[in-house]
């Protein structure tokens, strides 16, 4: 037990979504030391053995890494991407190169050259304002852990050898850990660490358990065999739940498994409104992998896909030809429908190891997404030829991110066409005749929309950095993350700004951030206008289901209401008001 019968809540980040209930199982107890390591230096005539015991251990821990990779379920083996990134982690110059040059140059032993060299890396990586490329890091530390545990011989965790049904509490847990988990014993996870985009996350979705990470001291608070509930939806984990509490989230998780059951039973069905009026429902993506979730749930197509992670987890920029293999799939298994591809929205220079500039004081406010793709048209060209050679195999759209002026959306559109251009001249075939779209997520594109409106083919409103910018709101920051409010009226007036430019312009409007993801939000996007949605693929069937219980009508009368309001707590509980009963017993609504 943990010390006292006293129930106690802690608050993280919803991994993904779900409700269970089971005893605790520490991870971490039999895996002492990794964090306390010993310095101490080395003579000069032991330096070669030294950094061949360093040599030994990645060799070891990479030999591990690939038994687990084979030992792989079937239900993962989508992500076995994810654990191959972190084999090439091993020999990356960042970490393995730079650790066995401290070795030599400070004639230390390894655990300390691998700890060094891993804290000015996490250090690095910090400053990344990005969460998504701000979670990298955390594949660095899962790779050097392994390493670590096989230099001081600590026993690694078996989680694939756990043998009862419990939730497992870590410190951490890496993809290679996560993807030991065996469903018919492990009920779901929580961790003191991790985050909302963590590749940890990523794989607990594809498994579809309860999880919460960023807990940041559960496996201080919580003990052996302690009763737990984790709360997914919410984020929240309890600790010896009274009986009260007990017996309310029993049913809580009883009405969630039949809810879920009933709302995937019509995923595939129109997402019409109960006055006739069909929504198109369509999915972010960030790998070929995840079409298989948007199909699943009935998805419309693909809104956007995050080109990312094509970049990140290697050693250099990828090719045109490795660019184009990843497009051509995707737009392949989608086509007909749309593939909707957002080049290239990377955090300055120290989002990309291999990508040398120089450290920004303020990453957020600097060389990100489009700004980065102008200053380096040799690495912006290569995506668009790719994209362009892809369109020839299905529905491809094109969309710039943090677009804020005319001269930046003038300058991309003119790059694409030097692209065509080139392949052209190359021989080689591309579709030029393609939708361009730019997202708007800063307070300038909102301010200028009819003068970019123009300019495109379609608006896609990123909602996550359309906030933060909007509002001043680091949302990557917890000690403001209660002021990153979606319903906060400057919002909503800037969406309704969007939407009007969009119909008297005749652009197509897409919204794509996790605003339009949430049920709650729908009767404001639909009193809004907004008629095209884009979320994570879990959300779809959710999303499809509320959407029939509303109606156009009643909602944009309710806009007249809202607009009234004064604060984002007012109108959430407008909306619990007046449409409380269709959020009744659906997870993540607060009931």
């Amino acid at each position: 037990m943990s010390g006292s019968d006293k129930q106690i809540a802690l608050v993280g980040v919803s991994g993904s979504p779900g409700i269970c209930i089971g005893k605790a199982y520490l991870v971490d107890t039999d895996s002492p030391g990794v964090e306390v390591v010993e310095k101490y230096f080395i003579d000069s005539d032991n330096i070669t053995a030294e950094v061949n015991r360093f040599r030994a251990a990645v060799k070891s821990a990479k030999e591990e890494l690939t038994q687990i990779i084979r030992d792989i379920p079937g239900d993962l083996r989508d992500h076995i991407h994810i654990l191959e990134a972190h084999k090439v982690l091993f020999k990356d110059k960042m970490l393995y190169g730079k650790a066995i040059e401290t070795i030599e140059k400070e004639q230390v032993n390894a655990e300390w050259a691998l700890k060094k060299v891993v804290s000015n890396i996490k250090a690095m990586f910090r400053e990344i304002a990005d969460p998504y490329i701000k979670g990298r890091a955390a594949d660095i530390v899962h790779v050097s852990d392994r390493i670590m545990q096989h230099l001081v011989g600590t026993p690694n965790v078996k989680i694939s050898k756990i043998n009862k049904r419990v939730i497992l509490v870590a410190h951490d847990l890496s993809p290679a850990d996560t993807s030991q988990i065996q469903l018919n014993r492990i009920k779901g996870f929580i961790t003191d660490k991790g985050g909302r985009t963590s590749h940890t996350a990523i794989i607990a979705k594809t498994l579809e358990i309860p999880s919460v990470l960023g807990l940041e001291r559960a496996t201080w608070v919580i003990r052996n065999d302690d009763i737990i509930i984790v709360d997914g939806d919410n984020g929240m984990v309890i600790i010896n739940p009274t009986e009260e509490t007990l017996i309310d989230y029993q049913n809580r998780q009883e009405a969630y498994y039949a809810y879920k059951t009933d709302i995937i039973k019509g995923a595939l069905l129109p997402s019409t409104t109960a006055d006739g009026v069909t929504l198109r429902i369509l999915g972010n993506i960030e790998l070929p992998d995840d079409i298989d979730q948007v199909k699943r749930y009935g998805g419309d197509g693909i809104g956007l896909f995050r080109t990312e992670f094509l970049y990140l987890s290697r050693n250099s920029f990828p090719s045109e030809e490795e660019l184009f293999e990843q497009y051509k799939e995707i737009a392949q298994r989608m086509a007909p429908l749309p593939v909707t591809i957002r080049t290239l929205d990377i955090n300055g220079d120290k989002a990309i190891a291999y990508n040398q500039t120089e450290d920004e004081a303020n990453p957020a406010l600097g060389l990100r997404a489009i700004r980065f793709c102008l200053k380096r048209p040799d690495i912006f060209r290569t995506q668009l030829r790719a994209i362009l050679r892809a369109a020839v195999f299905g529905n491809v759209k094109i969309m710039f991110p943090m677009i804020s002026s005319v001269d930046e959306t003038t300058e991309a559109i003119s790059h694409l066409d030097q692209a065509a251009a080139s392949l052209k001249k190359d021989k080689l075939e591309y579709n030029r005749d393609i939708d361009v779209g730019i997202m708007i997520e800063v307070p300038s594109a909102v301010i200028i929309a009819d003068l970019l409106a123009d300019m495109v083919d379609f608006f896609s409103i990123g909602t996550n950095d359309l906030v933060q910018y909007s509002l001043a709101i680091d949302r990557g920051n917890r000690k403001v993350a209660h002021l990153f409010q979606t319903l906060h009226p400057a919002i909503i007036r800037m969406i309704r700004q969007i939407v009007k430019i969009a119909r008297e312009k005749e652009v197509e409007l897409v919204m794509c951030g996790e605003m339009a993801g949430a049920p709650i939000n729908l009767p404001i996007l639909l009193g809004l206008g907004m008629r095209d949605l884009s979320m994570n693929p879990p959300s779809i069937p959710i999303v499809k289901n509320t959407l029939r219980a509303l109606d156009v009508k009643t909602s944009e009368k309710f806009i007249v209401d809202v607009l009234k309001q004064t604060s984002s707590s007012d109108i959430s509980d407008l909306i619990q008001k007046k449409f409380g009963d269709i959020f009744l017993n659906m997870p993540g609504t607060g009931h």
